[in-house]
């Protein structure tokens, strides 16, 4: 339990900083394999032609799903499939991890057959203190999601909690 830790100088000094740019492909392949995984039951998520009746350009990635990172051996990360270096990377020393939560703004379609470009960028670091944990950073990273055509389509929110 960290009873001492402030956000020092080069910890502020990774705010703003952005991770290289990495592909997620969005396949009909990978829209029902995801959307079968979560027990979505809708056609237009497995059906190209119900899909296209709903007014979808192919099959519409279901919620939460935003593509799968392509995987370059040497390139990617082995557990996350993002780029192995090049992202804001804040050293605090602190061991333990809590996921703080997720939120996603959708700005438009993503579908089958689209090429989603990610970038990464560490937005805040905050200190808050918790009686069973005591001082705890909290990161928030804000990630957008750029079509092949230049459309930002959504932009997450997330926060992990180093205790």
């Amino acid at each position: 339990m960290a009873e001492q830790f402030e956000i020092t100088d080069e910890m502020r000094a990774v705010i703003g900083q952005e991770s290289p740019p990495w592909t997620h492909e969005v396949t009909t392949t990978s829209v029902r394999a995801f959307a079968r995984g979560v027990g979505y039951t809708d056609v237009v998520y497995f059906d190209e032609d119900e899909a296209k009746k709903a007014g979808y350009r192919s099959l519409p990635a279901p919620p939460t799903y935003l593509g799968t990172p392509i995987f370059i051996p040497g390139q990617s990360n082995d557990t996350f499939s993002g780029p192995n270096h090049g992202g804001p990377r804040v050293k605090h020393g602190l061991p333990g991890l809590l996921d703080g939560g997720t939120e996603t703004e959708y700005r438009g379609q993503i579908c089958a057959g689209d090429r989603l470009t990610v970038v990464s960028k560490l937005a805040a670091l905050d200190v808050r203190e918790s009686k069973s944990l005591g001082k705890m950073l909290i990161t928030t990273t804000e990630t957008s999601y750029t079509n092949q055509d230049g459309e930002v389509v959504a932009l997450q929110r997330s926060q992990a909690i180093f205790y």
